[in-house]
């Protein structure tokens, strides 16, 4: 069948050779990724999840300029990343940029609760003059400087589930957990405009929109699992990203009820509450209370408000989200291999610990026994190397 690649499509061949290796190489765990088809530059992200409890794992969104891990590219990356470990309650901030070299800015914050008991309303806020990460409508971390406005092009939007293998990092892996399941109600995408924002869209995932978003099929260096397409599915106006063992794939429990199915409008919105009201930049805090302030509603369901705080709408009404996912997986987190594979129109594996590697697209191969042993030899390679961000 292939017998003769043509001069500049070894690319192609290669795809197809890794593509072989990664079957013949299959990992006994399985995670899940969803990337957007578009990237983004600058904006407001807000999304409603209820992540992954495990040690040893990782439940994320992060924003990721596709093709960071290719060999001689700049690195950009900006992460959100729960901790599994410790019953979920804690998380990690970052930025990635550099080449070769790449500089990261942890910061490990303690939630006060489980993150796996309930959804959350997360929010990242990219500018030019700063980066800042919210959870329920209360701003935990700004980052501004040098690092910020090497932020320079656009990023796609990434969920992934996965575990790494840096114990130190993320804790020793505890399968006799699995399955398990980061649940996702919706995201919202607002563009930055004069040094406010705009609601562009939002996806309350009551179907799976193909033109926003594909799923991963790759792995990387540092990763226990594979992700499989079949560890992303939509149920009950919910996007589900599971760990499971090989053979177990997908998702067929009930999912957990957010208390809040409202989505606030404006910069920060009802998170969780009752049957409260508010205005301006805040919102109701707990149930049956009203009040205004930097935060949203903090606490339950059927709520309403309006200006950049309240919740919009309320109670058995599913939240309005908005995520383009960009292309490809994200690396993410500090230390070794926190990341996450993957390219636009499928993974850029690394050549190299660091960065290297090519993404490839299959097209026009035709003969030569000769050409695709190379080809396969290369993908075969490609995938032992594959590694989005080493620690350290």
């Amino acid at each position: 069948m292939f017998t003769r690649v043509r001069a500049g499509l070894m690319l192609a061949a290669a795809s197809l050779a890794l593509a072989v290796s990664s079957t013949a190489a299959a990992k006994p765990y399985k995670g899940a990724e969803l990337y957007s088809a578009q990237s983004y530059l600058h904006g407001r992200i807000e999304m409603r999840m209820r992540m992954v409890r495990g040690s040893g794992i990782l439940s994320t969104f992060f924003t990721y300029k596709n093709g960071s891990e290719m060999s001689g590219a700049f690195w950009e990356e900006i992460d959100i990343e729960v901790f599994g470990k410790d019953n979920a309650r804690s998380w990690q901030s970052n930025i990635i940029t550099g080449m070769g070299t790449r500089v990261t800015s942890e910061g490990v914050h303690d939630a006060g609760v489980s993150l796996a008991d309930g959804y959350h309303t997360y929010a990242l806020e990219w500018t030019p003059d700063y980066v800042a990460w919210s959870i329920d409508g209360r701003e935990i971390k700004r980052s501004t400087g040098a690092q910020v406005t090497a932020l320079k092009n656009p990023q796609s939007f990434r969920f992934n589930t996965w575990s790494s293998d840096a114990t130190e990092w993320v804790g020793p892996f505890d399968d006799s957990v699995l399955p398990q399941h980061q649940f996702v109600n919706w995201i919202k995408y607002y563009r930055y405009n004069n040094g406010g924002f705009e609601l562009a869209w939002q996806d309350d995932f009551n179907s799976l929109d193909s033109a926003r978003w594909s799923k991963a099929d790759w792995t990387f260096d540092g990763n226990r699992v594979d992700f499989d397409p079949q560890n992303v599915t939509v149920k009950d106006g919910t996007l589900v990203l599971s760990l499971t063992r090989e053979g177990q794939t997908g998702f067929t429990g009930n999912v957990p009820r957010d208390e809040d199915t409202g989505s606030g409008a404006g910069a920060g919105g009802a998170a969780t509450a009752a049957s409260s009201s508010a205005s301006g930049a805040g919102g109701a805090e707990t149930a049956t209370s009203s009040g205004s302030g930097e935060g949203g509603a903090a606490t339950a369901a059927s709520s309403s408000g309006s200006g950049e705080g309240g919740a919009a709408t309320a109670a058995s009404s599913s939240g309005n989200g908005v995520g383009a996912a960009g292309t490809a997986a994200s690396s993410s987190g500090s230390g070794d291999a926190s990341g996450e594979g993957g390219g636009a129109g499928g993974p850029l594996p690394d050549e190299e610990a660091s960065d290297g590697g090519c993404g490839c697209v299959v097209a026009g191969a035709s003969s030569t026994t000769s050409s695709w042993a190379a080809a396969l030899a290369v993908g075969l390679s490609a995938l032992a190397m594959r590694r989005r961000r080493p620690r350290g």
